[in-house]
């Protein structure tokens, strides 16, 4: 987590970080090897759950660190000068590593804390379809939201939720968004998201 906090301070110019020690679990960085993945697969790497770390103070003050090598998405507060870990989902990222360049090449959006992405609007995509060309059509998708990120050079990027493809979180396996579980969405935006809020997206190792 240093990375990962190193590039908050840099963003936020805070003198330090912390993160509630009563809840706290160890993490471990995930590496996962992708000579043998293709578009229709999934890889597998170990499970992962919501941990919550402390309780939000003024959601209008929190903002999401995606980290892709780590499979999650964070959320964090800052609180009298300090960033502050609140929770963390387990994600689904783009199935191919590094930085996007182009429409349909199965990679997830990079950006820098100093130059962070937002949250534009959060959609009702309850009923959103897509097809995945693999055999079973167009079908549910995306959960009950998606909250489509500002993300310069690409459009059609956004967090959302994984209706008929759930096993896939965490891991690799979208087109460039970013899949939560479906409870995990609608958590994250009845209690943290919101639309102007920062998102920035750590870049693979």
């Amino acid at each position: 987590m240093t990375l990962l906090f190193g590039l908050l301070v840099a963003l936020f110019a805070l003198p330090s970080c912390s993160s509630s020690s009563g809840s706290q679990t160890a993490e471990t960085k995930v590496v996962v090897p992708l000579e043998t993945a293709t578009q229709d697969t999934v890889v597998a790497i170990p499970a992962d759950t919501a941990t919550y770390y402390s309780e939000v103070v003024n959601k209008k003050n929190c903002f999401i660190i995606i980290s892709k090598p780590e499979y999650r998405l964070y959320v964090c507060e800052v609180v009298n000068g300090d960033t502050v870990k609140r929770v963390h989902y387990p994600v689904c990222v783009g199935l191919a590593k590094g930085q996007k360049q182009k429409k349909g090449d199965m990679k997830t959006p990079e950006c820098t804390a100093e130059n962070p992405f937002t949250i534009t609007e959060i959609v009702d995509a309850s009923k959103w379809t897509h097809d995945f060309g693999d055999g079973r059509g167009s079908i549910l998708s995306y959960g009950n939201w998606f909250m489509r990120l500002k993300t310069p050079g690409h459009s059609g990027i956004g967090i959302h939720g994984s209706t008929n493809n759930e096993s896939s979180v965490p891991g690799r396996g979208s087109e460039g968004c970013i899949r939560l579980r479906n409870n995990d969405l609608d958590e994250l935006k009845a209690k943290y998201a919101f639309v102007g809020m920062r998102v920035v997206i750590l870049a693979d190792e």
